[in-house]
């Protein structure tokens, strides 16, 4: 029963089993509600999901990785907490949410620096670590262009 939890909420519900691009479809679940939930667009709702979705993702992922080995492509519970990080306090705009979603990827996929060591923490912990600073680094990006974009038009 414990494993089978595991994988439901570390897999998004399924999510994690897609055959191909599990983490951007993750990513993009995230997104997606952002865009479409306004409730998720206000703080007081948005960063207990971010600690709820933390928490469950290092015990997730702890357990998945028992049954299939280092940071399995499955678990991508860890995407969405990182995505909701990335967009955390960002206008609803498909705009800001695009762009948080391409540089969350791109940073998730590239893991600069601090990332990357993330992935070495034990068990869940490191799953979960280096999305949620490969999402810091997404929203501080998102923000600086967000800042930058109107000298531009």
């Amino acid at each position: 029963m414990r494993s089978l939890v595991a994988k439901a909420v570390g897999s998004v519900l399924g999510v994690g089993y897609l055959p191909f691009a599990s983490g951007t479809f993750g990513s993009l679940v995230a997104a997606l509600a952002y865009l479409f939930i306004p409730a998720l667009t206000q703080l007081q709702w948005l960063l207990p999901l971010i600690v709820a979705s933390s928490l469950l993702g290092v015990w997730a992922g702890g357990v998945m990785e028992e049954a299939y080995g280092e940071d399995p492509s499955a678990a991508v519970i860890d995407e969405l907490a990182g995505q909701w990080v990335a967009l955390v306090a960002l206008p609803a705009s498909p705009l800001a949410v695009l762009l948080s979603f391409l540089l969350f990827r791109l940073y998730d996929i590239w893991k600069p620096g601090l990332v990357d060591r993330a992935q070495s923490l034990p068990g869940g912990w490191g799953i979960m670590t280096d999305d949620l600073l490969a999402g810091l680094l997404a929203n501080f990006s998102v923000r600086l262009l967000l800042l930058v974009l109107p000298f531009f038009s």
